[in-house]
């Protein structure tokens, strides 16, 4: 009879929603970066048509897509540095970051409020975790999110949802953001604006003028930095987590 009374209490709408967020985070992003880098030309023809309109535009656009999880950070990126260059577009996609991770705090934090976080608590192993990462003081939360932050292949929005229902307070975890992002997205701007400084429209054309081997090479070149870069961040985790 007892359990039947408890089992109704198990559920947690707030991890429930955290959960369909979450999905939704991991699938929508995936897809959508193609249609935005397919469309490459056109996109940069209005923004540098109206070069600071198209500089504040962008940057709000990168905000509101990233923050409510529709587009990857990589492709906006991408973006940036082929439309605006390494001086403006690193800068401009940052800005972008910033804001996208208030809207993504704010949305997983009105979500899933702190059904997340009661989910930890109840297990040993996550719980070391979430206190090496809230229950720290400022410079070392900064240093935990940054370190989050910095594997390329750690989900933008998802890793929003994260540490915005975990606790994390909002100051830490904007500046852990900004260090966090900068390597990755200066190596994607960099290449970016170096397809640019070709000459091409897009990346279409670009493969046709270049070679597709040079379009792939440049590709291989952005994984392998990443993976340097994530390969750094993972360790130092590893290492924090197992001081705890």
């Amino acid at each position: 009879m007892s359990d039947e009374t408890e089992s109704p209490r198990s559920y947690d709408p707030g991890l429930f929603r955290a959960g369909i967020l979450g999905l939704f985070w991991v699938t929508a992003p995936f897809m959508l970066g193609f249609v935005l880098l397919a469309n490459l030309g056109p996109i940069s023809d209005w923004l540098q048509g109206r070069f600071l309109l198209g500089l504040f535009a962008y940057m709000a656009f990168f905000a509101l897509t990233s923050g409510t999880g529709l587009l990857p950070t990589y492709a906006q990126a991408i973006l940036g540095g082929w439309v605006f260059g390494v001086a403006f577009g690193l800068p401009a996609a940052l800005v972008g970051f910033l804001g996208g991770a208030l809207v993504g705090f704010m949305v997983s934090r009105l979500v899933a409020r702190n059904a997340v976080g009661r989910m930890i608590d109840r297990n040993p192993r996550w719980k070391v975790f979430r206190e090496a990462l809230v229950d720290k003081a400022f410079g070392r939360t900064v240093l935990v999110v940054s370190l989050l932050r910095l594997p390329p292949n750690s989900p933008f929005a998802l890793t929003n949802l994260a540490m915005a229902s975990t606790g994390v307070s909002l100051m830490p975890y904007m500046l852990g953001t900004l260090m966090g992002m900068t390597p990755r997205t200066a190596v994607a701007a960099y290449l970016a604006a170096q397809g640019r400084n070709t000459g091409a429209r897009d990346i279409q054309e670009l493969a046709s003028e270049s070679g597709t081997w040079v379009v792939i090479g440049g590709i291989v070149l952005m994984i392998i930095a990443f993976a340097i870069i994530g390969s750094i961040g993972r360790r130092a985790i590893a290492s924090m987590v197992d001081q705890q």
